[in-house]
């Protein structure tokens, strides 16, 4: 099958490369120009997707692995072209944060007070004029993280504070940024791929880990890496107050991906703070290990708007970001920091290779090595799937050490604090 995948800023890259090792037709284009060296010599690369129309035809497939084309998308279906992703209306919950929040309210999801503000100034004053614990959250996933902040203090001293240092930034200061009030609780996330008209697939539950350090310590990241794993009960408490009650909407919008919510649970009850109306990363590298069916065949059926069953492993997944600076601080990249560095696997199993997924990844022919093809820091992830927390970390962790590359970094407890404390909580309340 040929197929197109159209990339912003390679989310899902690697999904791209695992379809082309599948036997399809793989062309890629990435949006960001300054993502363009990666996956050289790795998969056939285009400069102009709508170029590739007729290469692709009405019998193959495109693949958007990120939010921002949804008008885009609707045109190509109306055209007659089998699309995998989201929609107009699907963009509007995840970029439109307020909106995404009516939505919650009137699908019948719990809502606290939430406010989006169009630059930072705005969002002074607000926070100024009414004090309270916010949590200041950024609405632009392509920009750095580490304006997420979790206010501490009820009168909201320290977030304002926060807001006044991101306003003497020129690029900070100008972005659009949101302030939700803060819950106490479990951060959780629920999802489920849908093909316009139904679910496909098990339901997703996972727990990011996007603080810096060990002991979630440190400034926000994007993820430093994920717990997560399937499950076929679809009478769970926190199913059913979250995707079951959504579900209408993604029918009436035609939404045809992978759809999450990221919520704040406690014993009153589950509160969502976003929605993801597309791959998220990293899990989309960990989805490749929990599934046992091919790509192609899955987003396919989903693009059609067809059932599909999909094979799939029970147990804990794992997913661990290796990175290098200057991750996560990526506006201070220097030029060739360490852009072009090989990377090695010689400790490793030719099997394990499976469970390595790329991002910032090039392949050299002559020297037959990997290399960095990039200066944000995103290197590559390592995933595995076991029966347990413990022997999935120990699997997970026993390959990274196996990966030689220069100044690499990554966090060696994700998964702990989900089973050593907050499993019992959710247990607790009956979410799991």
């Amino acid at each position: 099958m040929n197929i197109l995948f159209i990339s912003n800023d390679l989310i899902g890259g690697n999904v791209a490369y695992l379809l082309k090792k599948e036997g399809h037709n793989v062309k890629l284009f990435i949006e960001d120009c300054g993502r363009h060296e990666n996956f050289n010599n790795m998969l056939i690369k285009t400069y102009n997707w709508k170029k590739e129309l007729s290469w692709v035809g009405k019998d193959g497939l495109i693949v958007f692995d990120d939010v921002g084309y949804g008008e885009i998308q609707d045109d190509l279906r109306k055209d007659g072209y089998t699309v995998f992703g989201g929609t107009a209306d699907s963009d509007r919950l995840e970029q439109d944060r307020t909106y995404g929040q009516k939505m919650f309210k009137k699908y019948g999801l719990k809502t606290v007070p939430f406010k989006d503000f169009s630059n930072v100034k705005k969002a002074i004053a607000y926070a100024k004029k009414n004090r309270r614990a916010w949590v200041i959250k950024q609405n632009n996933h392509h920009y750095s993280k580490v304006l997420n902040y979790v206010g501490e203090f009820d009168d909201g001293r320290d977030v304002v504070g926060m807001l006044k240092n991101y306003y003497h930034s020129k690029k900070a200061g100008s972005e659009k940024i949101s302030l939700h009030q803060k819950i106490i609780g479990v951060e959780i996330g629920v999802g489920r791929y849908f093909n316009g008209n139904d679910w496909v697939g098990p339901i997703e539950f996972n727990i990011e880990y996007p603080k810096f350090f060990p002991g979630d310590i440190g400034p926000m990241t994007s993820e430093m890496g994920t717990l997560a794993w399937y499950s076929d009960d679809e009478k769970n408490k926190l199913y059913k107050e979250t995707l079951e009650k959504i579900k209408p909407l993604l029918k009436k919008i035609k939404f045809k991906g992978d759809f999450e919510i990221n919520c704040i649970v406690n014993e009153t009850g589950a509160y969502p703070l976003e929605a993801t109306p597309r791959f998220g990363s990293p899990i989309v590298h960990l989805h490749s290990d929990l599934h046992m069916s091919p790509w192609g065949e899955f987003l396919y059926a989903i693009a059609k708007g067809e059932q599909y069953n999909l094979k799939w492993k029970k147990g804990y997944g794992l997913v661990v970001l290796v990175a290098v600076p200057p991750f996560p601080y990526v506006e201070k990249a220097q030029k060739n920091l360490l852009y072009g560095s090989y990377i090695y696997f010689d400790n490793l199993p030719p099997k394990d290779m499976d469970h390595i997924h790329f991002e910032e990844v090039s392949y050299n022919q002559n020297k037959k090595t990997y290399y960095v093809s990039d200066t944000r820091g995103y290197i590559l992830y390592v995933t595995d799937v076991k029966p347990t927390i413990k022997k999935v970390q120990e699997s997970v962790y026993r390959m990274i050490k196996g990966i030689y590359l220069p100044k690499m970094f990554y966090r060696n407890d994700i998964g702990d604090s989900f089973a050593k404390e907050n499993q019992a909580k959710l247990k607790k309340w009956g979410y799991l």
